[in-house]
């Protein structure tokens, strides 16, 4: 399973119903991708956290600030993962895997075969082992190859990074990071492509498929499942418009934030949101959401709502 066959790639990734790239990797809809650049990590990561997928966030460097100093954001990184595994060097299998890229067409060195692998909207998600000591994944040469096959893709490397100064120059690519050196990559196999990959280690790891949706800001990145990406967009204009109403109404003295924080409202509290989406011109945006889950829950008691709202 060194490169990932299409087979294989249906077999880890059978839940995902949807459009596919020829390799089988999950294409999550442009559509998805243009609507995460208006929501925060929490917003996104609460839908997937309650459904069990806890281990989907990592805190790392980024290239760009994310922020500009008004507190407004400047640079999310948003797209669908491309991932890769690497380990220490190992004579015999580096010749072996060397072999077995050059009879599928790679050439180049095992960090440019996934770089060269990319296309439109991708980021490259790559485990270096936590390797910044000749583990400088990527460098000015490498970045300017993301920006011109992903056009607004980037990567998240579990290692190093090389050039700085060159990497910054290069638009509308964000990259996470672990390290900078100056020296340059040496010293290591690839152990899979397109496989299950993790960053981090203990209680701190996140695991990534291919095909997911990575989402960078905040600190971090967060790691969707491709089938739970429109849910989660879903999910994430709620809890958006939901914070927007309850702040107002925490500011009002209607209710208190003990109310507002819980899993599901009351009756009441969702007639006053809908009111407040159908009247105020901020609702708009949100004037096509579905609530009969919520007023479902709300007449019928939810089993789960033991505890303010995550």
């Amino acid at each position: 399973m060194l490169f990932t066959s299409r087979e294989e790639m249906l077999a880890i990734t059978p839940q995902w119903k949807g459009e596919r790239f020829p390799d089988g990797r999950p294409r999550v809809p442009d559509r998805v991708l243009d609507a995460l650049y208006g929501m925060t990590l929490e917003e996104l990561w609460k839908p997937i956290f309650v459904k069990g997928y806890e281990n989907q966030f990592i805190a790392m460097k980024s290239l760009h600030p994310e922020f500009h100093e008004d507190g407004t954001v400047k640079c999310k990184l948003v797209g669908r993962a491309v991932t890769a595994m690497y380990a220490p060097a190992r004579p015999d299998y580096f010749e072996a895997s060397a072999q077995i890229a050059r009879s599928l067409g790679r050439t180049g060195t095992p960090n440019q075969w996934i770089i060269d692998s990319l296309t439109d909207r991708d980021v490259a998600v790559v485990d270096m082992y936590d390797k910044v000591y000749k583990g400088t994944f990527i460098g000015g040469n490498l970045t300017t190859a993301i920006r011109a096959r992903t056009g607004t893709g980037g990567a998240v490397i579990w290692g190093g990074i090389r050039d700085v100064e060159q990497m910054q120059k290069v638009p509308d690519v964000q990259v996470y990071y672990r390290g900078i050196d100056p020296t340059p990559i040496r010293d290591f196999v690839m152990t899979g492509f397109n496989t299950p990959v993790r960053l981090g280690d203990g209680r701190e790891a996140a695991i990534c498929l291919p095909g997911d949706v990575v989402y960078g800001c905040s600190g971090g990145v967060l790691f969707i499942p491709p089938q739970l990406a429109t849910e989660v967009v879903e999910n994430g204009a709620k809890t958006q418009v939901k914070d927007m109403f309850g702040f107002e109404m925490i500011s009002q003295n209607r209710f208190t934030t003990a109310q507002i924080d819980r899993n599901t409202w009351t009756e009441e509290m969702l007639d006053l949101l809908m009111d407040f989406i159908r009247t105020d011109p901020r609702g708009e945006p949100y004037r096509g959401i579905d609530w009969s889950v919520e007023y479902g829950l709300a007449r019928n008691g939810d089993p789960n709502d033991t505890q303010s709202a995550i």
